[in-house]
């Protein structure tokens, strides 16, 4: 087990992860900037067996990932396999299909998602839902993402709170990590900076979000993994990845 509760999102360095030889490369480079552990996304092709062995030889422990919903629903044996190979718990997806997102979609992916997750959730998975601002607009006099947390089984259904998309789509961080704070295994950190009218994808500790109060929601919501991830960078990846590191320790996150 990880002596740290930090883990870098995968996503962030997607264009470094194409080939088996790349993923090889890139997991040794996030272990020597002192990352224990990764979620698994943006990934090219490579077999469970051969990324469970590049993940040991790095020293990574993968903690989570994010996987097409199509393959939770049809193949959840499938995925099981793959997750317990690797010693990964949590399982997510990394947004609505296109198929839902119209004005009665959010509620059907509810009722959906709630039902497919539940194989994951009986050998002891997890599954949630990882969102962006679009989530945020109002359906009625709900939010989607409301009427996904009101609609789907808690059982079942967590979610993968993105603290830069909540204050995208206009909401705060807190207040969505405390209405959820019994839903939530992982949390994705990322910052917003402005740049004149413009929003920008920040290293966590370089933009505008609060990350006091927001650190402390997250350990009163019991967060398992704090996983630090960037859309887009104005550096190097690997050198936004490691200062969103230096700044969560900085912070007292370890």
């Amino acid at each position: 087990m990880s002596a740290s509760v930090i883990g870098a999102q995968l996503y962030t360095l997607r264009d470094f992860l194409k080939t088996p030889d790349d993923v090889r490369k890139t997991f040794a480079r996030v272990r020597d900037m002192g990352y224990e552990a990764v979620q698994c996304s943006g990934l090219g092709p490579i077999g469970a067996p051969e990324l469970k062995q590049v993940a040991d030889d790095a020293g990574l422990k993968i903690v989570a990932t994010h996987i097409g919903f199509d393959r939770i629903r049809d193949e959840p044996q499938a995925v099981i396999d793959d997750h317990e190979l690797w010693g990964c718990r949590h399982v997510a997806i990394g947004g609505m299909p296109q198929e839902y997102r119209d004005s009665d979609g959010f509620a059907r992916f509810a009722r959906e998602a709630s039902s497919a997750a539940r194989p994951l959730i009986e050998v002891g998975l997890t599954f949630s839902y990882h969102n962006h601002s679009f989530e945020l607009e109002r359906v009625g006099k709900r939010t989607g993402l409301q009427i996904l947390a009101d609609e789907s089984d808690a059982a079942t259904f967590s979610f993968e709170i993105d603290t830069y998309w909540i204050q995208h789509g206009g909401a705060n961080p807190v207040t969505w990590l405390h209405r959820l704070r019994d839903r939530m295994h992982v949390v994705h950190l990322k910052d917003l900076a402005m740049e004149g009218s413009q929003q920008l994808f920040a290293e966590v500790g370089e933009g505008n979000l609060e990350w006091g109060p927001i650190l402390d929601a997250c350990r009163d919501s019991g967060i398992e993994w704090y996983l630090v991830e960037q859309d887009r960078c104005q550096r190097d990846p690997f050198d936004s990845l490691k200062l969103s590191l230096d700044n969560l320790r900085a912070m007292g996150l370890h």
